[in-house]
């Protein structure tokens, strides 16, 4: 009886091992199955996209949004910062404070609070500030080369009437943001045709304001464009006509040699006189 047990025994081990193997092969590829579906995914959910407004044109700031403006683009999830818009009509009707180029993402940190119901500067000015307009000529408004968002210092001349031949140049504010530039039409004669005039509006605090005010009343402004990394600031004396020329002043003249002739020496004579023994020489010039 032992015998027949054993030769079964023979005879049933490798249906064991096959499926001993079988259910070993079944295992592994439930694992893999499982583990190549957390994987894909895994990589699904890693490039996973979301639909973003974005500018659909060039938006300048201090422009209140329309319709035709923006428009979605769908951008990685994960790629996307924080403040982002999914959504059109949540953006129509606010009001830029930043430039946003064609393409650009419109997030909410280039937005003006929802409480400004219009645009233009007024939606750009900084709570706290005013903005001031200033007329300005090519020369004083740096040839056209001051945009919005640049930085200026505000140099101011002024001349006295007590001290009319001794104008005096200061720097009165410096750093000052440029909220807007554009041009308007001014007359200056009844018979005169309009011509254009520069404008330059900037962000002051009313301290500035009262500074730039006065400036631009008695005396002749001149703006200074500043680096966007140079935000430090410099304290200057004022330059006079006076203190301007101090070293650069003409050198003396050497003083010119005397041409004239020196008189030649007036001869001398000689007499000698002779009293007996006694000689006496007397000199005549």
């Amino acid at each position: 009886m032992k015998q027949y047990w054993n030769k079964l025994a023979d005879k049933q081990k490798p249906l064991l091992l096959f499926g001993c193997a079988v259910a070993i092969a079944l295992v592994v590829t439930v694992l893999t199955y499982g583990w190549l579906k957390q994987s894909i995914g895994s990589q699904a959910q890693a490039r996973e996209t979301q639909a973003v407004v974005v500018a659909a044109v060039d938006i300048p700031w201090g422009t209140s949004i329309t319709a035709g403006m923006v428009k979605t683009t769908p951008f990685l999830k994960e790629s996307l910062a924080p403040g982002y818009f999914a959504d059109p009509a949540q953006v129509v009707g606010r009001t830029i404070v930043q430039p946003v180029k064609t393409g650009e993402p419109i997030f909410e940190t280039k937005l003006a609070p929802t409480t400004v119901a219009a645009g233009g500067v007024a939606a750009l000015v900084t709570p706290k500030k005013r903005a001031m307009a200033v007329k300005v000529d090519k020369v004083v408004g740096v040839s056209g080369f001051i945009h919005p968002g640049n930085r200026v210092d505000v140099l101011v001349t002024i001349s006295k009437a007590d001290r009319a031949n001794h104008p005096e140049t200061k720097i009165v504010l410096e750093n000052i943001l440029v909220l807007a530039t554009g041009t308007e039409l001014e007359k200056s004669g009844r018979q005169e045709k309009p011509s254009q005039v520069d404008v330059i509006t900037l962000e002051v605090t009313p301290e500035e304001g009262e500074k730039l005010a006065l400036a631009a009343t008695e005396g002749k402004l001149q703006l200074a464009l500043r680096n966007f990394a140079d935000t430090g600031s410099v304290e200057t004396k004022g330059i006079t006509i006076p203190s301007l020329l101090s070293k650069t002043a003409a050198p003396e003249k050497p003083a010119k040699q005397s041409t004239a002739r020196k008189s030649a020496p007036a001869p001398s004579y000689t007499v000698e006189t002779i009293r007996g023994s006694k000689v006496t020489e007397t000199n005549f010039k």
